[in-house]
């Protein structure tokens, strides 16, 4: 069993920045990746920003520039520095997972909801 767990949303100001967090747990042999999904109400869910145990970042255009994703392997937990947020981040943010345990599985957080108010 493995379990997601995002912290650091919240309610903030056009211009603002918040800080999220997400901590691996369970049955985890290794960590491929780590990153984190939006959804907005009535969207789609869509990929902000993924990191590979290595390091590499890819972000979604809407987000580059302005959010950096990280990941401490030892800990299992990546982060995800929001600044200059806009009101259209407005969404639930959900931690994402790519997990070796007896194969790779993909595991999902339940979300932490980020609101940017204008």
């Amino acid at each position: 069993q493995v379990q997601l767990v995002e912290s650091g949303g919240g309610l903030v100001q056009a211009g603002g920045s918040l800080r999220l967090s997400c901590a691996a747990s369970g049955s985890i042999s290794g960590i491929n990746a780590m990153g984190w999904h939006r959804q907005a109400p009535g969207k789609q869910r869509e990929l902000v920003a993924l990191i590979t145990s290595g390091g590499f970042a890819n972000y979604a255009d809407s987000v580059k520039g302005r959010f950096t994703i990280s990941i401490d392997n030892a800990k299992k937990s990546v982060y995800l520095r929001m600044n200059s947020l806009k009101p259209e981040d407005t969404a639930v943010y959900y931690c994402y997972a790519e997990i070796r345990n007896w194969g790779m599985n993909n595991y999902w957080g339940q979300g932490t909801q980020v609101t940017v108010s204008s």
